[in-house]
């Protein structure tokens, strides 16, 4: 390991924590994917050898991307963002669908998928950045200011509503977090709250009203999933994936033969069977089964780590549009882990979020390795900053 850090500049800590994640990963996924198995056929290696393979591009990502210099994608940034409304509107009208929501694109040839969502988080997050930086003098002003920052937000947001509510919801809050650090005016941010909320109830009552028209196709499997974790009585596919996960992460600590915090072992889970996306959506519930409470507990700690090295490379940066791009990122990250937890410990109703850097990979792990890279770019820069100063020093002296 050691050796191999002397080739990853940046933040040691992160390509530590990212390592440890993605090797453990290849272990899990080959563990996590028996119900696929099932369901869909073939064997075990097959989808460890997939997701072996998004592992080594998300590294290989990560380290090209570290390498370059970041005021390169502040440039591209707006690029970027038009490719990111680009991909959701052709998702929007041709996106392949997987349980009944159309998310995901094909790419020709190799017959591979991927989630434009994924791409647009991050998009966002560093063209919000800029946008905060160039307008920091005018963000009082409505027309001059506020808007132009806002309304990438809501066109990203929109676009993503209609068949995946969960990160939409994630996106806007990762946007207010944004503004808020910004220093954009809080009764303004306010204003956004009630709009958006506003908006929303709009919204649904036109389609309750015609349904014909389609706005909100996926709207009653919302609603199923929120009035099913009000009412743990109710019966649905929901309420049972929502059960099984809370009987998994019970089943980690009971446990008699290792004092109940071990969990059940590595290979040995029961009811990752039962949850249809124990290597995604339900990872956590699948890792708490198997390794336990104290390893749960690790897990907690790695990512708070995580988000911490990712805030103090921001923090020492000179540019605000750095500061604010590690903050994004660091936010969006612990936020999908968050989500996935709440999830698995009935605390959120059932939403489609998975566990960075660990659920099987796809776009979600490449992107992730991305921001991170772009981050590592960050501390490089930095850490290259404080070299030529001490050499300054040091040619003075």
């Amino acid at each position: 390991m050691k050796n191999l850090l002397t080739y990853l500049k940046g933040d040691k800590v992160i390509w530590v924590i990212t390592l440890i994640f993605l090797a453990f990963s290849l272990v899990s996924v080959y563990s996590f994917v028996g119900i696929l198995v099932k369901t869909e056929g073939g064997a075990h290696f097959k989808y460890l050898f997939k997701h072996t393979i998004y592992v080594a591009i998300s590294l290989l990502t990560m380290y090209w991307v570290h390498q370059k210099d970041p005021k390169y994608f502040a440039q591209l940034s707006k690029f970027g963002f038009y490719i990111a409304v680009a991909l959701l509107i052709f998702t929007l009208f041709f996106g392949a669908k997987v349980n009944d929501a159309g998310r995901w694109v094909k790419i020709p040839f190799i017959g591979l998928t991927f989630q434009s969502s994924d791409f647009a988080k991050l998009a966002l997050i560093i063209y919000v950045s800029r946008l905060l930086v160039k307008k920091k003098k005018i963000l009082d002003n409505w027309k001059e200011g506020f808007w132009p920052v806002v309304i990438p937000i809501l066109v990203i947001c929109g676009l993503i509503f209609k068949d995946n509510f969960s990160t939409a919801i994630i996106v806007f809050g990762l946007g207010l977090t944004l503004l808020f650090v910004g220093r954009v005016p809080i009764l303004k941010i306010l204003s956004l709250i009630g709009g958006g909320l506003a908006l929303i109830m709009f919204v649904v009552l036109i389609h309750k009203a015609i349904p014909d028209l389609g706005l909100l196709p996926r709207l009653e499997t919302w609603e199923n999933r929120i009035f099913n974790r009000l009412d743990d009585d109710k019966s649905g596919i929901e309420n049972a994936q929502a059960m099984n996960a809370k009987l998994a992460i019970y089943n980690g600590r009971a446990t008699t033969d290792n004092f109940g915090v071990v969990g059940q072992g590595m290979g040995s889970g029961q009811l990752k069977g039962y949850l249809p996306e124990a290597y995604a959506d339900f990872y956590y519930a699948s890792f708490v089964e198997e390794l336990g409470p104290i390893w749960a507990f690790v897990l907690i700690m790695l990512y708070l780590i995580l988000l911490y090295r990712i805030i103090r490379i921001g923090l020492k940066s000179e540019s605000l549009f750095e500061t604010y791009t590690c903050i994004g990122i660091g936010i969006l990250v612990l936020s999908q882990a968050s989500v996935n937890m709440l999830v698995c410990t009935g605390i959120f109703p059932v939403t489609g979020q998975n566990m960075p850097l660990l659920a099987m990979g796809g776009s979600a792990l490449i992107i992730t390795c991305l921001a991170l890279g772009i981050v590592q770019a960050i501390a490089v820069k930095q850490m290259t900053d404080i070299e030529k100063e001490d050499e300054t020093i040091l040619t003075n002296i």
